[in-house]
């Protein structure tokens, strides 16, 4: 099965859910799209936070200079991101591809993030974070996802929440499972297989 890893913005923990269930099931993992290399790569991050072999690490389709959105930083690079020559990696592992920034962070004039989900008929993972306006980003990305007939596989909440936020949340869905994170103030391989451990007998792939 392949799993996309999106949020309901930047910096919410994707990266760090990526890592999480590439340990739980020793999946592959790929990054089609990294933009801002100037500050070193996601997959590197992931690579540095597992304990397992068996993990592959496919390579991204574009490498962009600038930590901007893709379709931006690609124009300052002076190339165009094309959806079609996205090409999903050849494996018979699972596989667990990390998306950039949010849904609708766009690739081009006319494509965005999420249409990579959409090309491989991904299940969706969908990182929410807590600050002031998290709950209409999430119900916000939940209704374009329900609209748009994605399957959201789970909802991961990074960090600390009040009750109040997260039953706003997750009364907009329905037969989707609900995991959530601490805070990790040490982010090691230790905390990430730990984790990783606990959701494992949760979900299913």
């Amino acid at each position: 099965m392949n799993l996309f890893i999106t949020g309901i913005g930047t910096n919410v923990g994707k990266t760090v859910v990526s890592a999480i269930l590439t340990e739980a099931f020793q999946a592959d993992y790929w990054k089609p799209i990294q933009s801002g290399v100037v500050d070193g790569k996601d997959s590197d991050t992931v690579k540095s936070l597992i304990s397992n072999t068996k993990t592959v690490f496919h390579p991204e389709k574009y490498l962009l200079q600038e930590p901007l959105s893709p379709h931006f930083a690609a124009k300052l690079d002076g190339i165009k991101i094309e959806l079609d020559k996205i090409l999903l990696p050849k494996t018979a592992n699972h596989l667990i591809i990390e998306g950039a920034g949010g849904l609708l962070v766009p690739i081009n004039d006319t494509q965005y993030v999420i249409d990579i989900a959409k090309q491989f008929g991904c299940e969706i993972v969908l990182v929410i974070s807590s600050y002031l306006g998290c709950i209409n980003h999430s119900l916000l990305s939940i209704d374009y996802l329900k609209r748009n007939n994605f399957k959201i596989k789970a909802m991961v909440f990074n960090g600390e929440f009040e009750l109040e936020v997260k039953q706003a949340i997750i009364a907009n869905v329905t037969n989707t499972l609900i995991f959530d994170i601490p805070s990790l103030k040490d982010l090691s391989k230790q905390s990430v297989f730990q984790i990783s451990s606990k959701i494992k007998p949760q979900i299913s792939l």
